[in-house]
């Protein structure tokens, strides 16, 4: 007990970063180049761009985000479709190509969230203060049109260079509480005339996008990770971060936008990044998985078959479907960048039940974003690509390694901080369900807290779902280990 007393998680992840290939530092060159920058000239060598800053724009994100993307803005039409307005931060305008920041950017390809600090992929005084969207000042952006029709399906509009300025940054708890009628209206947005109507209808619009995406074999997934409460360097709790209306909300927002802004560059004939997940890995462990639960999916991959049977199980037994969901993922396969040529048909995402989709609504925390966006930028000002079709494919691989590992460092991060806060309670018995079963291990995840970690002991006969009581056997942060041994299980 007395070796963890002293445990320095920050240090942790650091050695973490360095291990799976980031950089978790800037260069001397890098802050050099970010402090002489000049926000205000920057902005009067510019020409003339469409001034949108009258419009109620506001943005939802977490509680403590300060390296806003993105701002939202809708409007409801005579013929009841709405019209949106996503503003994506000119992040390019800041951070030039093969500058040093840029190639840090580039190496690291990801801002990495640990929970316990915040690697970000450009320097704060860009993402969390230049380049971000928060209220306060008046930004240069990127705005995708859309129109939602009645029926959820999406009428791509334009894509174009405006100035825009946040109204109200807004907080996804407060607002999906208050959607879903747990709350009333959160003084963020009864402090601002109008902006109460504004995200109703944003609301209504993500909705009908849902419902109509579900319909064609969205996948309907639901994820336990736990991120750490810290005070003063020490692990206090661990809390999840919960689907709910407002995540639906932008991540609908976010899905039309960049299926917008894949149109926007085919169009173009510009070859580009696009965001794929293939048909599934293992779909028949998928179909094994489905009978345990006694339903029958189809012998080859549909997407629709699949989400109906999610619906129904998420009704059924909600607090095994995280479980379930994370079974899914991993027969599924992860996500990868692949480039795409001009004309040629785009692979696709499974999970999301669409064929045409990229990553372009995050340069400050994204590469790939960055990258499509100056593909934007190039577009609109006529201007040849800044990339061929070598380079984007070299990104494409270089980015998909780079997303794999940062999983690898958040995971590895959130079992060290977990193991920090039991690292006290050895011997305690606590309430769990299995997460997974094969030749590498048993793992269980807790019901509180919900900490994950291995069964070593009593690990034989146990499946996925199933409810089991473990005991602590051993917690340690420096190695990101968490074991237990079953004393009993569900009949």
């Amino acid at each position: 007990m007395a070796a963890y007393q002293d445990v320095d998680l920050k240090k942790i992840a650091w050695d973490a970063m360095q291990k799976y290939g980031f950089d978790p530092e800037f260069s001397d060159k890098v802050r050099e180049e970010t402090d002489r920058l000049n926000p205000e000239k920057v902005y009067r060598k510019k020409k003339k761009v469409t001034d949108l800053r009258s419009l109620l724009w506001s943005s939802i994100d977490n509680y403590d985000s300060m390296d806003l993307d993105q701002i939202e803005f809708a409007r409801k039409n005579s013929d009841g479709s709405i019209e949106v307005l996503v503003a994506i931060a000119d992040v390019d305008l800041f951070v030039s190509r093969d500058s040093f920041t840029d190639r840090h950017a580039a190496h690291n390809g990801t801002s990495v969230y640990t929970g316990v600090e915040t690697f970000t992929m450009i320097p704060k005084k860009l993402c969390e203060d230049i380049t971000s969207l928060l209220p306060g000042h008046d930004s240069m952006a990127v705005v995708i049109s859309y129109t939602v029709m009645n029926n959820g399906s999406v009428k791509r509009g334009d894509v174009y260079r405006a100035l825009v300025s946040n109204k109200a940054k807004l907080v996804y708890e407060e607002i999906g509480d208050w959607l879903e009628g747990k709350t009333g209206v959160p003084d963020s947005v009864s402090s601002h005339s109008d902006l109460e109507e504004q995200i109703l209808v944003q609301n209504e619009a993500a909705l009908r996008m849902k419902r109509r995406r579900t319909k064609k074999g969205a996948l309907v997934l639901e994820t336990i990770e736990a991120t750490p409460v810290m005070d003063d360097g020490n692990v206090k709790d661990l809390v999840v971060q919960e689907q709910n209306t407002a995540r639906n909300l932008i991540e609908e927002f976010m899905v039309a936008a960049n299926k917008t802004v894949v149109a926007f560059i085919e169009k173009a004939g510009v070859p580009m990044i696009q965001r794929v997940v293939k048909k599934p890995r293992d779909w028949k462990g998928i179909v094994a998985t489905a009978q345990k639960y006694g339903e029958k999916l189809p012998r080859k991959p549909d997407s629709g078959a699949l989400t109906k049977f999610l619906i129904r199980q998420q009704k059924r037994d909600p607090e095994r479907f995280p479980d379930l969901s994370v079974t899914v993922i991993k027969l599924i396969g992860q996500g990868e960048y692949l480039p795409l040529k001009p004309g040629k048909t785009p692979v696709g995402h499974f999970a999301l039940a669409v064929t045409d989709y990229t990553h372009s609504t995050a340069p400050n925390r994204r590469y790939v974003d960055l990258v499509n966006q100056r593909l934007i930028k190039s577009i609109l000002r006529g201007k040849r690509s800044p990339y061929n079709y070598e380079e984007l494919e070299d990104l494409a691989l270089w980015l998909s390694d780079r997303e794999k590992n940062s999983k690898k460092v958040e995971r590895y991060m959130r079992k060290s901080a977990a193991a920090m806060l039991l690292r006290d309670r050895i011997g305690e018995v606590f309430d769990g369900f299995i997460t997974g079963s094969s030749q590498k291990g048993v793992y269980v995840r807790l019901v509180s807290p919900p900490a994950e970690g291995r069964i070593m002991v009593n690990e034989e006969s146990l499946y996925v779902g199933e409810k089991v009581k473990v005991k602590l056997l051993l917690a340690d942060p420096y190695k990101a280990y968490i074991d237990f041994e079953c004393v009993e299980k569900e009949e």
